[in-house]
């Protein structure tokens, strides 16, 4: 199977978790597909939300059916996180005394990825010939525009499936899909991602992704190795 291969990285990345109403502000803890899209449809120049009555913005909408699998370059796939604090004293931004509104945001520390994507369809190609030739409509960030992309080892590789038993996955995966044996195994990562957006609302789908050294007993979805790594797409 034909897939892109690429390093994306960058000094510091915050994906906002919208479930946290308050004045501070968290991320995810790893970047997720709906975030890579947004990636991929910034180097095409698609266009993203321009009203709130959009079914999808035109990048998810071209996007969404890219199958690609994450590989956190990090020891156990937690990055560190650090509490960043601004001040915002436009007179409208709150009702605070003295109009300043102190907003916290939590950022992940130099995170680095290794990403794959299928080479299946017109748009991976068209992705595939613009990352290749370092190309890029959109200037591409790691959630926001404090956090600039750095896309690094471009390569145009074939994965085979992997048939051997009793392999670690090294890329994140849903977790409802693979069954693990825990015995002997020294970490797992869990947590709910998103992995898509609901048509209604625009919201995000999530699910349990999981990332762990214990080997798996069963996989629902096809295993593909990379030399000294396994990976699944979805």
């Amino acid at each position: 199977m034909e897939v892109l291969k690429f390093i994306l990285k960058g000094k510091t990345a915050f994906f906002k978790n919208p479930e946290v109403n308050t004045y501070y502000y968290f991320t995810y803890g790893n970047i997720h597909k709906p975030a890579l899209l947004g990636i991929f449809g910034a180097i095409l120049g698609y266009k993203g939300y321009e009203t709130q009555y959009d079914v999808f913005p035109e990048y998810y909408t071209k996007l969404k059916d890219l199958q690609v699998s994450i590989v956190p370059n990090k020891e156990n796939g937690h990055f560190y996180r650090k509490m960043q604090y601004f001040n915002n004293s436009v007179g409208y931004a709150s009702q605070e005394q003295g109009g300043n509104l102190i907003v916290k945001e939590q950022w992940l520390e130099t995170p680095e990825w290794t990403i794959y994507v299928q080479l299946n369809n017109e748009e991976s190609q068209k992705l595939a010939q613009m990352i290749s030739n370092r190309q890029s409509i959109y200037t591409p960030y790691l959630g926001k525009n404090d956090h600039l992309a750095t896309i690094e080892n471009i390569e145009i590789i074939n994965l085979e499936e992997q048939e051997e038993k009793d392999i670690r996955i090294h890329s994140l995966s849903i977790a409802s899909t693979i069954e693990f044996e825990w015995e002997g195994s020294t970490f797992k990562y869990e947590e709910y991602l998103p992995i898509s957006l609901k048509e209604s609302t625009n919201h995000y789908q999530l699910e349990k992704m999981v990332l762990t050294d214990a080997i798996i007993n069963q996989s629902q979805t096809k295993i593909y190795n990379d030399g000294d790594k396994n990976v699944v797409f979805y």
